[in-house]
C-alpha cells in the first residue's frame, strides 16, 4: 500500500470525525479553527503524493475546498462528510504505484 493511499485513509477518517454534527463543530470551534488549517496541509501533502503515485485525486481536491469553506456551519458539515466519502472510496482503489506501474 502506497503512502498516498494511507494518507487518504487517515484524512478520510479525520474528515468523517469532523463531519459528525455536534462533535465536529465543537472540535473545530474549541481549537479555534486550527483543525481546518491542519487538514488543509494534510490534503495538500496527500494530493502531491497521489499525483506522484498516479492515483485518483478527487478526494484530496474536495478536501482542500472543504478546509477552505469548512468554517460555515451546515455547509462545512456536509462538505466534511462528502470529503470523507470521496477520500475513502479513492483510498480503496489501487493507484499505479500499488500496481507496480512506474510513471515517468
Amino acid at each position: 500500500m502506497s503512502t498516498s493511499r494511507i494518507l487518504k485513509w487517515v484524512t478520510g477518517a479525520l474528515e468523517a470525525l469532523l463531519g459528525i454534527p455536534v462533535l465536529g463543530g465543537a472540535i473545530i470551534v474549541s481549537l479555534l479553527w486550527t483543525p481546518l488549517l491542519i487538514m488543509l496541509i494534510l490534503h495538500i501533502i496527500t494530493l502531491v503524493l497521489t499525483k506522484k503515485d498516479g492515483g485518483a485525486s478527487t478526494g484530496s481536491i474536495l478536501g482542500i475546498v472543504t478546509s477552505c469553506i469548512g468554517w460555515i456551519p451546515v455547509v462545512g458539515m456536509i462538505m466534511h462528510i462528502l470529503s470523507a466519502v470521496f477520500l475513502m472510496v479513492n483510498a480503496a482503489k489501487e493507484d499505479n504505484a500499488s500496481n507496480g506501474v512506474i510513471s515517468g
